[in-house]
């Protein structure tokens, strides 16, 4: 079990990351639904030379591979829920990060999918 919290760590951990990364490269890049065709498409070959986008990118890849390598052991029951602590990640990162605004409300909604998690997780062991 220790194994699979330690490699699930990293995999969400990569797995933030990359979103995040993601989210700050395309709101540089702009609002898509407000351009053209060509605007669309030249924002296409700028996501290909730009850093963020590419790392954001890598992170996602990593995190699938490790992904794989949790299901290859551990049941799904089990390792999907865990995939839900990137709530907390993306949320901190998010609020620090991109400067979203995240409410109380939404806050109290992550605790208690964490505790749901908890318990899960837990149950695993039982």
């Amino acid at each position: 079990m220790f194994k699979t919290l330690v490699i699930m760590i990293l995999a969400v951990t990569a797995g933030t990351v990359g979103d995040i990364l993601l989210a700050k490269g395309m709101k540089e890049m702009g609002d898509l639904s407000a351009m053209n065709l060509r605007g669309i498409l030249n924002v296409a070959f700028q996501a290909l030379t730009t850093p963020k986008l590419i790392i954001g990118t890598a992170m996602l890849a990593i995190f699938f591979f490790l992904w794989l390598a949790v299901l290859s052991w551990e049941d799904l029951s089990v390792a999907l829920p865990m995939q839900a602590l990137n709530y907390v990640l993306v949320a901190l990162l998010a609020q620090f990060y991109l400067g979203e605004h995240v409410s109380p409300l939404r806050w109290s909604g992550i605790a208690l999918v964490c505790v749901g998690v908890m318990l899960i997780t837990k149950s695993s062991t039982a």
